[in-house]
Formats: C-alpha cells, sequence, structure tokens
C-alpha cells in the first residue's frame, strides 16, 4: 500500500518566506499538488 503524504503551511506575516516552507515540504517527498498553503494574518477577523 503506498503512503501519500500532505503539506500545510500557514503564513501569517508579509516577512515570512512561503517559497522556503514549500521547498522544505517538496524535500520531504510531498508532491506539489498534496501542499496546501493558507495566507491570512492572525490580526483581526476581518
Amino acid at each position: 500500500m503506498d503512503v501519500r503524504k500532505f503539506g500545510y503551511i500557514r503564513v501569517s506575516s508579509n516577512d515570512q518566506n512561503e517559497g522556503r516552507k514549500f521547498e522544505a515540504m517538496k524535500e520531504k517527498g510531498i508532491g506539489e499538488r498534496d501542499i496546501f498553503m493558507d495566507k491570512q494574518s492572525g490580526k483581526d477577523f476581518n
């Protein structure tokens, strides 16, 4: 049985580098289509 890995990246501020996190996920063997990214600030709810 094959094991499928998924990745989740949360970027909550402008100074965080999602590209570096994305590359780290790929290095761990997670396919690009299986990486999900959330870009949102926790500053407020609007």
